[in-house]
């Protein structure tokens, strides 16, 4: 089978059938195991001088590990079913989408239902979070993952099929361990945060686009053109300003880490600024019709090769 056969079943299989939990509590995840690698060689090297160029080597020998491993697996004489299984594994739109869901449920029934809930999306501490936060944060999630955790993977496995979305998922999952810019990761994590960012950069842009395209809004078009370079991420902000465009809100903006409020832009700061639960719950049917788009593309090219 093609890539792009291969990808399109794995699309549906998760959309379906989702990251089943009963499965991860007696298996490890795939990314789970990644973690640990990744865990294991910034305890060895994450240490003295040149971390910079140590946490280059730690990332350089993560990604050949993976690719000889899946190197290995597309070499089993089983007609591409594990293939697809591992694809579909690590595609994770059903589960984005019942992680927000799951916010907004969580906030219609009280604030500290809806804190619990975003807990699992986002680093920040929840309980500084009042609700309009609450759901910013969801609607951020929403959109950055569509493309973080569906098209950007899809992408990968597309051109490259397992070996490409298992490279992307080590470099996705090592830039959100060591990709900070804290005094500990700063050095360390420099290569998977700029790699990250360049693994991102086309992906990105296509999100975005399907955003729009899919709800047909050439003004979110352009309010995506005009804020997405305001945004702190070089990626995130073209995903973010199409779903706030076409929510009709204001997100990005000022946050409060670590104690200290920022002073980052908005993106479509004519937007509203109070959100509730029902933004939320729109964000889903967003990143839903948009998957929807980018399955009937891909499933044109193939009718049409």
């Amino acid at each position: 089978m093609s890539n792009l056969e291969i990808l399109l079943i794995a699309l549906a299989l998760d959309a379906l059938i989702g990251d089943p939990d009963w499965l991860w509590r007696k298996l490890p995840h795939p990314v789970t195991l990644m973690g640990k690698a990744i865990a294991k060689c910034e305890a060895i090297l994450n240490s003295g001088n040149r971390k910079k160029l140590k946490g280059g080597f730690a990332l350089a020998l993560l990604l050949l590990a993976t690719w000889l491993v899946a190197y290995v697996i597309i070499l089993l004489p089983d007609s591409g079913v594990i293939e697809i299984i591992l694809i579909a594994i690590f595609l994770a739109q059903n589960s984005l989408a019942k992680h927000i869901t799951a916010v907004a449920t969580g906030l219609k029934s009280s604030l500290q239902d809806g804190q619990k809930a975003v807990a699992s999306i986002v680093s920040r501490d929840p309980t500084s979070l009042d609700e309009t936060a609450v759901a910013r944060s969801a609607i951020e999630s929403a959109a950055e993952n569509f493309s973080d955790a569906l098209v950007a993977p899809a992408f990968w496995a597309l051109l490259f099929g397992l070996p490409g979305i298992m490279l992307y998922k080590m470099i996705n999952t090592a830039d959100s361990m060591i990709g900070y810019r804290s005094e500990k990761y700063a050095d360390f994590g420099w290569a998977a945060a700029r790699l990250d960012d360049l693994a991102n950069w086309v992906p990105a842009r296509i999100s975005g686009l399907l955003i729009c395209l899919a709800h047909g809004s050439l003004h979110a078009f352009k309010i995506m053109r005009r804020d997405a370079p305001l945004h702190r991420s070089p990626n995130a902000g073209w995903p973010e300003s199409a779903t706030a465009a076409i929510l009709g809100v204001a997100i990005s903006g000022p946050r409060i880490y670590d104690g200290v409020r920022t002073t980052d832009p908005y993106v479509n700061a004519e937007g509203k600024h109070d959100l509730s639960a029902t933004d939320i719950n729109k964000s889903v049917r967003i990143i839903w019709r948009s998957w929807g788009l980018m399955f009937v593309i891909l499933f044109g090219i193939e009718a049409l090769s």
